[in-house]
């Protein structure tokens, strides 16, 4: 049986240049379309696929080097799921792409294999060695797929982190922070620090942190308010807070919660005013 192994390992090894080339002229036209083949060296990719080719012969009868065959299929799989995202190939015509190797050399070794009268069970193992290998390749795969996206995803998410606490400058020496939805400990660091930055940038005396878009202030909420309003006083800028609604008011008091040591006033434009900034004109109120 090992002798057979090592015959049909050997001889997928020799013929690995002419499976790899089969494997490109094998993939259906909108598989090949979406891999964008043409867009790679077609001898960079003959050299990737027959790597492959030869992995597959080599497991065959590997028994020392077994866990370094191995690794070869774990570092093709990973160069072929990274290079996958990097071209925006889909995952299942990735997956589709190394199947393809499977039925190609079953294909080309079928003959061959009935001539030589192979028992049916040296096709089963050949198999049994073979898939779990591929198996390995397409896992890694979607490994890297899953990693490329997670990165994605993080990557959008500080991006739109950043777009929930935007600076808006309102005169010189002056911006206002609008906060809208809840503010958790996460969120409340990045409000310290976007201020605190941006505070030093724009070289501010005065920020306004408007709340009026804060559906719930809580003990924990308010201890990170205070906290933020404190690190901008040590680094020089004043902070007001506006927009605290009266039923938010009512539940602060009831929780016990103060702001003695920070000024609160009821809206932006009376906030701007009391800075000096613009004039309330009583005649157009209604």
């Amino acid at each position: 049986m090992k002798d057979e192994l090592r015959y049909i390992g050997e001889k997928i090894q020799k013929n690995q240049d002419i499976i790899a080339e089969s494997v490109l002229l094998n993939l259906d036209s909108t598989l090949n379309k979406e891999l964008r083949i043409l867009s790679l060296p077609k001898d960079q990719l003959s050299k990737f696929n027959a790597r492959l080719v030869s992995n597959i012969g080599a497991i065959l009868f590997a028994e020392d080097n077994k866990a370094e065959v191995e690794k070869n299929f774990l570092a093709w799989g990973s160069w072929a799921g990274k290079a996958a995202t990097e071209m925006n190939i889909s995952l299942t015509a990735t997956l589709q792409y190394v199947s393809s190797f499977r039925s190609v050399i079953w294909d080309i070794f079928t003959v061959e294999l009935e001539e030589r009268h192979f028992a049916a069970i040296t096709m089963l193992d050949v198999s049994k060695i073979i898939d779990p290998m591929l198996e390995v390749v397409s896992f890694e795969i979607g490994r890297q797929f899953e990693k490329h996206n997670k990165e994605m995803v993080s990557i959008a998410y500080s991006a739109l982190e950043e777009l929930s606490v935007p600076v808006v400058p309102i005169y010189e020496g002056l911006a206002v922070i609008p906060i809208v939805g809840e503010i958790d400990t996460h969120r409340a660091k990045l409000i310290m620090e976007t201020a605190l930055t941006q505070g030093n940038a724009l070289a501010l005396d005065h920020l306004v942190l408007d709340v009026s878009g804060v559906l719930m202030i809580d003990t924990m909420v308010a201890n990170q308010i205070v906290q933020i309003v404190q690190s901008l006083r040590i680094s020089g800028i004043e902070t007001i807070i506006t927009g605290i609604r009266p039923e938010i008011a009512q539940t602060m008091v009831s929780l016990g919660l103060e702001f003695n040591t920070i000024t609160t006033i009821s809206n932006l434009k009376i906030a701007l005013h009391q800075l000096g900034y613009g004039k309330l004109d009583s005649s157009k109120k209604s």
